[in-house]
Order: structure tokens, then C-alpha cells, then sequence
């Protein structure tokens, strides 16, 4: 039931955060920023010191890594390929887009070492932005560099739980979070708290048993999950 409701949390997480991406202004946060304010610039790799927290925003995510000399940066990715082969070699090539999500799907991942490049993966790179908005004092930079070495390595994998935020904040400051996963899981209270959700849903129930015709399949649904939303808002 866990693992049901945990993988039902996560594909609401995508579903929020393209909703914000679409309604949602720009904000100042570690997903998106907005281009009004002044932004710290793209560092380039030999300006960057050993225990740096690397920040490359996505469409839709931020992903972080932490570097750790010589070019080289220590990140977690979902990844397939190492539950299915035993190639150092093949492994340790480039993550691939499909790679990538069936790591997602099935929960597996890397903490792995790459080059500034192959971790940046075209995208311009931000450097410790997140500083700003943890709360705790960074860790000297070789105790930081030396905790993700320690940990890199096959990983289990969580959307929601266990992410590439998690591990550079565990790392630097000692304390895993996401805050990305906080934000969402402040828009998901929000969205039980608002009792259009419970009409919304309520509505969605009566046209399933229209379409589908009235049986415990359908009918259960309709009334639970509006009365359980009633019951929460």
C-alpha cells in the first residue's frame, strides 16, 4: 500500500510541477529563477573548488552534483544499466535519456563520477546557489568532497524521497532534503485544503459511473475519494 501510494505521490509530483511551469510566474528558488533579479553567474569549471555544490536547471527539475577537482563531479542519476549489466565500461558511458527513466520507473539509480561537460549536458552550470536558501552552514569543502566519494555507488531510487538534491545536501550541509519536494508537497497540501477538489473529484466519480456503468470498481472510488478530501479539507 505504501509503494502504491508513494508511486501514485511521485507521478503527482510531474503533474504539479508542469502545472506550476504553466500558471505559475517565475520564481526565485532552486528550480526556477526569475531573470529579473540579478543571478550569480554561470561559473566556469576551472573557477570551481573541490566541494562545490553544482546546480544545472532543467525544463521541469534542478539537477545538482557535487565537484570534486580535476573536472570531475559526483551526482546521483537514475539509471537501469547497472541492474542489467555488469560493464564498468558500458556503464560508466554517458546516461542516456532512456536509461534515465527506466532508472526513474524502477526505482534504481548511481551516485557516479563524470566530467563538468557530461554532468552539465549542454545547460549553463550555477554554483552553490542553494547557500541561500539552506539553512545550515556549509561543511568545509574536503569534508564535502569526501562524503560523496565515499558514497558513489549503485543507490536505491525515489522521485520523491531519495533524489540528486538529497545527496548534495546530505553531502554539504549534512542533512538530506529536497526542496523541490518540499514545494511540492506544500502545493499538494494546498490542493487537499481547497474544497473545488472535493466537487472536482466528486464530479469525475459521477462520470466514470456514466461512462463505465455503477459497480464497486467505480462507484467506491467516487465516493472515497471525495470524502476523503471533505474529511482532510
Amino acid at each position: 500500500m505504501l509503494d502504491t501510494l508513494t508511486f501514485l505521490l511521485e507521478k503527482l509530483f510531474l503533474l504539479a510541477h508542469i502545472r506550476l511551469s504553466i500558471l505559475l510566474p517565475p520564481q526565485l528558488d532552486s528550480c526556477e529563477r526569475d531573470d529579473s533579479l540579478p543571478q550569480p553567474p554561470a561559473a566556469a569549471p576551472h573557477s570551481f573548488q573541490r566541494g562545490d555544490l553544482l546546480e544545472v536547471p532543467r525544463t521541469l527539475f534542478t539537477h545538482f552534483g557535487i565537484y570534486l577537482g580535476d573536472n570531475r563531479v559526483a551526482h546521483l542519476i537514475p539509471d537501469i544499466l547497472p541492474a542489467l549489466s555488469a560493464d564498468r565500461r558500458h556503464i560508466q558511458q554517458m546516461v542516456t535519456n532512456s536509461r534515465l527513466l527506466l532508472g526513474v520507473l524502477s526505482k534504481r539509480a548511481s551516485i557516479r563520477v563524470d566530467t563538468v561537460e557530461d554532468f552539465a549536458y549542454g545547460a549553463g552550470i550555477l554554483l552553490n546557489v542553494m547557500d541561500r536558501a539552506v539553512l545550515q552552514s556549509p561543511l568545509p569543502g574536503e569534508e564535502v568532497a569526501l562524503r560523496a566519494e565515499r558514497l558513489v555507488g549503485g543507490v536505491s531510487y525515489s522521485l520523491l524521497w531519495n533524489n540528486c538534491e538529497h545527496f548534495v545536501t546530505y553531502c554539504r550541509y549534512g542533512n538530506a532534503q529536497s526542496l523541490q519536494t518540499d514545494r511540492f508537497c506544500e502545493w499538494l497540501k494546498s490542493l487537499i485544503r481547497d474544497q473545488r477538489s472535493v466537487l472536482l473529484t466528486g464530479l469525475l466519480g459521477l462520470l466514470s459511473m456514466l461512462c463505465l456503468g455503477v459497480s464497486p470498481i467505480t462507484a467506491l472510488p467516487s465516493a472515497l475519494i471525495p470524502f476523503t478530501l471533505w474529511m482532510a479539507s
